[in-house]
């Protein structure tokens, strides 16, 4: 049970694909303890995943249900192993945000609805669902993470889709 630090970008960390995870263990466990309690130290933070905190597996949590924009439609707190979107439909721009790019926000289209298959990462047990609206753009942020992805890569174009945070809270 620890806050970790959060790892900025351009850490080379944040730019790599993370490893799967083969078994859940004490460690795994601690990790996935880990990251939660990070994402609710995070100001206004919906999830995290282990390479922002410099692990690199294949690793996140989510959780948007006590987010203005996630609280009427969410799943609640998703603890996810080697998750994987396998289906993907729609589209809408939003505006983004990230503990690893603190000073800024950027506008980024993502898939509105998805289905998701993952190993829940205290149980261990195999679970998908579909998911959609915020919650599904922030499942889709934290699996880019897993992939080496950060969200300025998916900004169509930096000198219009990019501003710099007022503030952080």
């Amino acid at each position: 049970m620890a806050i970790q630090p959060i790892l900025k970008y351009p850490h080379p960390v944040l730019k790599k694909m993370a490893h799967r995870i083969e078994r859940i263990d004490e460690e795994i466990r601690q990790l996935m303890q880990d990251l939660l309690d990070t994402m609710q130290n995070g100001p206004g933070s919906v999830g995290v995943a282990a390479p922002q905190i410099g692990v690199s597996l294949r690793a996140c949590v989510v959780d948007v249900s006590q987010n203005r924009h996630g609280k009427d439609n969410n799943h609640g707190l998703l603890f996810m192993i080697n998750p994987e979107i396998t289906f993907k439909n729609g589209s809408a721009t939003m505006r983004e945000g990230c503990m690893s790019v603190p000073d800024y926000t950027g506008d980024v289209e993502r898939a509105t609805d998805i289905t998701l298959s993952f190993t829940d990462g205290i149980s261990g047990e195999q679970r998908q669902f579909q998911s959609t609206g915020f919650e599904a753009v922030a499942i889709q942020h934290e699996i880019d993470h897993l992939d080496g992805i950060l969200f300025l890569d998916r900004i169509s174009s930096i000198s219009t889709g990019l501003f710099r945070r007022k503030n952080y809270r």
